[in-house]
C-alpha cells in the first residue's frame, strides 16, 4: 500500500467519524450486489426451462449481461469523475432491483437477452462505482480492507442464493426476484442518503506521486501493471460467474442433485470466499500480495477440478468450497493494486476485465457445454485459475 503522507493526516482529522460511516454505507451496497446478483443465478434453471432454451441459446442470453455490463464499465470511470463515484453508485443501485424483476417476465431466449441487457448495464456500473469508492477509502485508511468489501459482497451472495434455495420449489421465479426488487430498493433508499452525505476522502487529485508514476498522466509501464493486474482479475472472476450462473445447473443436470441442494453448491461457494475474504486483510498484512495471488490460483485451480470432475455432489460442494477459498482474495487484491497505481482510470481499467471476465465466462461455458460436455468446460476456471497464479508469480517485482 503507498503511504499517503499528504492527505491522510487530514483525512483522519476531519473525516474519521465520515470513513466509518463511509465504509458502513459501503458495505451494504457490496452485500445488496451480491444478494441481488444470487437471488437471479439459482433461478437461472427454471427461467432455462420457462424460456425452453438451450445451453447455447441460454448462453447467447446471458451474452446480454455481458455486453450491458462491459458497456456500462467503459463509461462508468468518466461518469465517476463527472458526478462522483457516490452519485453513481446510488443510481445504479436503484436500477440494479428494478431490471432483476424483468428476466421472469420472458419467454424466449431473445426475450430474455434482451432485458439481461439492462441488468447487466446496471451490475457493470455499480461495481466499478462501488470499487472506486472503496479504493478512495482504502488510501485514505491506508489499510488493506478491500477484502472486506469483497466479503460482504460474498456474505450476500451466499444469503441471496440460501434464501433461493430454500423457496425455490415453493415460490415462482417471478414473485422471488420481485421481492428483491422491493427489498433492494427499501435498502438503496437508507444506504443512498448516507453515501450521498458523505465525500470521497481523498479525491484523486490528490493522490501523491509514489515515485514510479504521475496519476492521471499514467506512463507506459503504469499501464501494463493496471492491465496486468486487470487480467488477473479476469482470470479469477471468470470462475466466479461460472460458478455461480452454471454451479446449480451441473449439480442438478450432471450429478442429479434436487433443486434444493443445487442452489446450495452456489452458497458453498460464497461461504468459503467470504470466510477467506473476511481474513484477507490479516492475511495480507502478514504474507503480502504476491503469495495470496500464487497460493490462492493454485488453491482454486484443484478446487475446481474436483468440482468439475467429482462423481459425487458431496465431492463436488467440497471442491467448490475449496475454489472459493482459492478465488477469495485474488480479485479485490488486484483491483486495489491497480487503483493505488493509477488512481480511478486504474479501478476502471481492471473492474472493467475482472468484471468482464465474470460476466463473459457464463456464455463461454455454454458454448464449451454444447461442444464438449459441462464437467469438461467447467475446468476451464481451474486453467483461468492457475494462469492467474503464474501471472501474479511473474509480475511479483
Amino acid at each position: 500500500m503507498p503511504l499517503l503522507n499528504k492527505t491522510t493526516s487530514a483525512a483522519s482529522r476531519a473525516t474519521s467519524p465520515d470513513l466509518v460511516r463511509l465504509r458502513v454505507a459501503l458495505t451494504v451496497f457490496f452485500a445488496l450486489d451480491g444478494f441481488i446478483f444470487a437471488g437471479w443465478v439459482v433461478r437461472i434453471p427454471a427461467i432455462k426451462e420457462q424460456t425452453g432454451a438451450s445451453a447455447s441459446d441460454l448462453g447467447l442470453a446471458l451474452l446480454g449481461v455481458s455486453a450491458g455490463a462491459v458497456i456500462t464499465m467503459t463509461l462508468t470511470g468518466r461518469l465517476c469523475r463527472r458526478f462522483g463515484s457516490h452519485p453513481v453508485t446510488v443510481a445504479c443501485g436503484i436500477l440494479l432491483p428494478l431490471s432483476i424483476a424483468l428476466p421472469p417476465l420472458t419467454h424466449s431466449a431473445l426475450a430474455l437477452g434482451l432485458v439481461l441487457l439492462v441488468f447487466g448495464a446496471a451490475y457493470g456500473g455499480i461495481n466499478v462505482a462501488m470499487n472506486s469508492a472503496a479504493v478512495d477509502l482504502v488510501a485514505a485508511l491506508r489499510r488493506p480492507i478491500m477484502p472486506g468489501f469483497h466479503a460482504a459482497f460474498s456474505l450476500g451472495g451466499m444469503a441471496g442464493a440460501g434464501l433461493g434455495g430454500l423457496i425455490a420449489g415453493s415460490l415462482s421465479p417471478t414473485r422471488h426476484l420481485l421481492g428483491l426488487t422491493v427489498l433492494g430498493l427499501l435498502v438503496t433508499t437508507v444506504a443512498g442518503r448516507a453515501l450521498l452525505r458523505l465525500e470521497a476522502p481523498v479525491p484523486a487529485a490528490d493522490r501523491p506521486d509514489t515515485g514510479d508514476h504521475t496519476p492521471g498522466r499514467l506512463d507506459g509501464r503504469t499501464r501494463r501493471l493496471v492491465i496486468v493486474f486487470g487480467l488477473i482479475a479476469l482470470c479469477t472472476a471468470f470462475g466466479e460467474g461460472a460458478l455461480a450462473d452454471w454451479g446449480a445447473l451441473h449439480l442438478e443436470q450432471d450429478l442429479a442433485a434436487h433443486p434444493g441442494v443445487a442452489a446450495a453448491g452456489y452458497s458453498c461457494f460464497a461461504l468459503a470466499m467470504t470466510i477467506g475474504r473476511l481474513s484477507g486483510t490479516t492475511l495480507l498484512e502478514r504474507l503480502g500480495q504476491t503469495p495470496i495471488l500464487v497460493a490462492g490460483g493454485t488453491t482454486a485451480a484443484a478446487g475446481m477440478l474436483l468440482g468439475a470432475l467429482a462423481p459425487t455432489v458431496w465431492l463436488a460442494l467440497i471442491g467448490f468450497a475449496v475454489t472459493g477459498l482459492g478465488l477469495a482474495n485474488i480479485f479485490p487484491v488486484a483491483v486495489e493494486r491497480a487503483g493505488a497505481m493509477a488512481g480511478p482510470d486504474g479501478v476502471a481499467t481492471a473492474s472493467t476485465l475482472g468484471y468482464g471476465g465474470m460476466l463473459l465466462g457464463p456464455p463461454a461455458i455454454g458454448f464449451m457445454a454444447d461442444w464438449f460436455t459441462l464437467p469438461i468446460a467447467l475446468t476451464s476456471v481451474a486453467v483461468l485459475a492457475g494462469v492467474a497464479a503464474l501471472i501474479g508469480l511473474t509480475a511479483r517485482r
